[in-house]
């Protein structure tokens, strides 16, 4: 017996001068984009693995050997119990705020996806209108202090626990969920609560992470609002403590900097702003494959 092969004509495209010169182009912008973003990482890396007794221009110290290499300002660093009390105050802020901003997001979005809900147009210019009119900073202000959320680490995220943006990408990605899925499930009986836990949960990983990683690096390098509502020193997150360390380095301050040991004070500076990326940088390789997807299809659908 003869087993009759298939063959399929392949049809070669030839790319012209113009598809070259844009590939060309293309490329060497993101080769710009790359040295833009890595000359400045690695300038902050080797600045803080600089020694003490270092004597040289900024520009050899890029290119200074691993063995010369001092660690003194991470050990200071994580030595020091204020800088990890810091550290601990953002990663709470970190994880509850995110929690609560998705747990508040999602159902809201699910919401005004939802096309025969009755006053679902009254809901969406209730979204709309505080994000194209923000209420400026003073009311805000007052309602917290009402509230008494005032050297509370809720105070940082419940303010801004749900954006309009995200719930608006959101909201168009469930709308492009196909909607026989859910009339199936209400069929078989489910509530539109199971049929959101149940149906479009599992179908939202990719804008979930996605959304999720915007509200934490929202939350993470927040500054402002921890310096306006957390008055105590054992409450203040990573920014804050950043930001004091390098105001008492210019102003030749040494209250902040001699509590982290003999390491040179720009090696601190430089460390304490790469060991406050290090989370982000580690996060974002894990969710980056879900950020395209969720980013395009919340765009586009709806």
């Amino acid at each position: 017996m003869f087993k009759k092969k298939n063959n399929y004509n392949s049809v070669a495209v030839k790319s012209t001068a113009a598809d070259r010169s844009f590939n060309i182009v293309v490329t060497v912008f993101m080769v710009l984009i790359l040295f833009v973003i890595a000359i400045p990482l690695w300038c902050t890396i080797t600045l803080s693995l600089r020694p003490a007794n270092y004597i040289g221009s900024y520009v050899e110290g890029m290119f200074l050997a691993p063995w010369d290499w001092s660690f003194s300002a991470y050990k200071s660093l994580l030595g020091n119990n204020g800088f990890l009390l810091a550290f601990t105050n953002s990663m709470k802020i970190l994880i509850f705020g995110v929690a609560t901003a998705l747990c508040l997001t999602i159902p809201l979005a699910y919401g005004m996806s939802i096309k025969n809900l009755r006053g679902r147009g009254l809901l969406t210019i209730f979204i709309l209108v505080p994000y194209v009119f923000n209420v400026g900073i003073i009311p805000v202000y007052l309602l917290i202090v009402k509230l008494g959320l005032t050297n509370k680490i809720s105070s940082v995220f419940l303010p801004v626990a749900v954006g309009a943006y995200n719930c608006i990408i959101m909201r168009s990605f469930f709308i492009g969920i196909p909607n026989d899925l859910r009339e199936s499930a209400a069929i078989d009986g489910c509530s539109e609560f199971m049929i959101m836990i149940r149906i479009i949960l599992p179908l939202s990983k990719a804008i979930i992470m996605t959304i999720g990683l915007y509200y934490g690096v929202a939350f993470w390098n927040d500054y402002f609002r921890p310096m306006m509502y957390l008055d105590k020193d054992y409450l203040r997150p990573l920014p804050i403590l950043l930001r004091n360390i390098l105001m008492a380095a210019g102003m030749n301050e040494f209250v902040e900097s001699n509590a982290f040991g003999n390491a040179p004070i720009e090696a601190i500076k430089a460390a304490s702003v790469f060991m406050s990326a290090i989370p982000m940088i580690i996060a974002y390789p894990f969710i980056q494959k879900y950020f395209t997807k969720g980013t395009l299809a919340g765009s586009v659908k709806g």
